[in-house]
């Protein structure tokens, strides 16, 4: 099949579409990690606390709290890593045995469409999905990065490599957090993508509903509001 006869069998819609699902995959990234503004997110609230944590690990004997915490985030990237390894394994299934799936969405949809185009279309949620696993992976690997940089603080708070590497460590845990978060929003548009079997309108209705799902749980929702009764969220320093 030719580019264009791609283009006849894909409407303007469509285009459409595509367009928003990238759109609003970057920007709901964008404007959720994005520090400095009056109306934090609940993933930059969250960077306070991992400061603090990695500030109250100085003087913290024995470390096995900390321990057992960075082990329980590295546990969470591990098996979404693997949740998502199993979802591009089903995905890559289905499109092996694409022409099983034309009569179910040719009634689904009314539309009598080539194997190659419904290929296309989890060939769009294998690819966000391996973007989830890379992102997942990366996470594991600098949480471990961090768990190194933390057995490396000295126990004394005079000490004058204690600040420092704690401060190393604080920053690698946010940017694991941060793939972490980036790693669960490409499963959510994922996930929305599948709609797209059903046609463009689906498409676009489930990309405006991960959204708004992405957007309550980070501006509009009670675990924000805890964050936020925290007085001390609001001081600014170094670590």
């Amino acid at each position: 099949m030719t580019l264009l006869d791609l283009t006849e069998l894909m409407t303007l819609l469509d285009g459409i579409a595509l367009g928003l699902l990238l759109l609003c995959w970057l920007c709901i990234g964008w404007w959720i990690e994005r520090e400095n503004t009056k109306r934090p997110s609940v993933t930059v609230l969250m960077i306070k606390y991992r400061q603090d944590w990695m500030r109250e690990m100085i003087t913290r004997e024995p470390r096995v709290f900390d321990a057992s915490i960075l082990g329980s985030l590295r546990q969470s990237t591990s098996f979404f890593a693997s949740t998502s390894v199993i979802a591009i394994g089903g995905v890559l299934a289905l499109i092996g045995n694409a022409d099983r799936l034309v009569g179910v969405a040719a009634d689904l949809t009314l539309q009598h469409l080539p194997t190659f185009v419904w290929e296309l279309k989890l060939g769009l949620v294998a690819l966000l999905l391996t973007h989830a696993f890379l992102r997942f992976v990366w996470s594991n690997r600098l949480f471990g990065y961090s768990s190194v940089v933390m057995a490396a603080v000295p126990n004394r708070v005079d000490d004058p490599l204690s600040l420092p590497r704690a401060i190393q460590a604080a920053n690698l845990n946010i940017r694991a957090a941060s793939n972490f978060n980036g790693g669960l929003r490409s499963m959510y548009f994922a996930l929305a993508s599948l709609a797209w079997l059903a046609g463009p309108i689906p498409l676009i209705l489930s990309i405006l509903a991960t959204v708004w799902v992405l957007w309550s749980r980070e501006f509009w929702s009670r675990s924000r509001d805890c964050l936020l009764a925290d007085p001390a969220i609001n001081q600014k320093g170094p670590l």
